[in-house]
């Protein structure tokens, strides 16, 4: 019988919550993260919005303004905001080129933490001329005290 009691407590014992806070830590984590899903796609949505705008500035603000960023695009790595800037510039801001409309899709967000985060998705360009130029992308976000910031790009285009 007391075997059967001792069996019975620490079978009881093993299948409760060690302490009343820890059920809430998996349920926060979880809201936590779906906040961090949430900014993410918003800084997403906002450059999105921006480029649609013709608003090479605004769209930029969604990148860590650091010469530690980095974008790798084909076989070029840039190395700094400015950098980035000027690609940018260059490939769709100058004379005899155009930003066209941009759609961002498939964005699949994984939070590598409360303060970093793993975007996959892809771009589409749509020009005046009818071109459709497009391709994929992944970043890496940092939360920093101003927002979340993309401090890492990939972006590769179709051929």
């Amino acid at each position: 019988m007391c075997a059967r009691v001792l069996f019975f407590l620490l079978f009881w014992t093993s299948a409760q919550p060690l302490s009343p806070f820890q059920a809430g830590t998996k349920e926060r984590s979880a809201n936590e993260a779906d906040v961090g899903r949430g900014a993410v796609e918003r800084v997403l949505r906002t450059q999105e919005e921006a480029w649609n705008r013709q608003d090479l500035a605004a769209f930029m603000v969604g990148y860590w303004n650091s010469p530690e960023l980095t974008f790798f695009s084909g076989a070029s790595e840039h190395k700094g905001w400015q950098a980035t800037l000027d690609r940018y510039r260059a490939a769709y801001a100058s004379p005899g080129h155009e930003m066209g409309k941009l759609e961002f899709s498939g964005l699949r967000v994984e939070m590598l933490g409360s303060g970093a985060a793993f975007v996959r998705g892809a771009w589409h360009l749509t020009m005046s001329d009818g071109k459709t130029p497009h391709g994929l992308f992944t970043l890496v976000f940092r939360k920093f005290p101003d927002g979340w910031k993309i401090v890492h790009d990939h972006t590769s285009a179709a051929e």
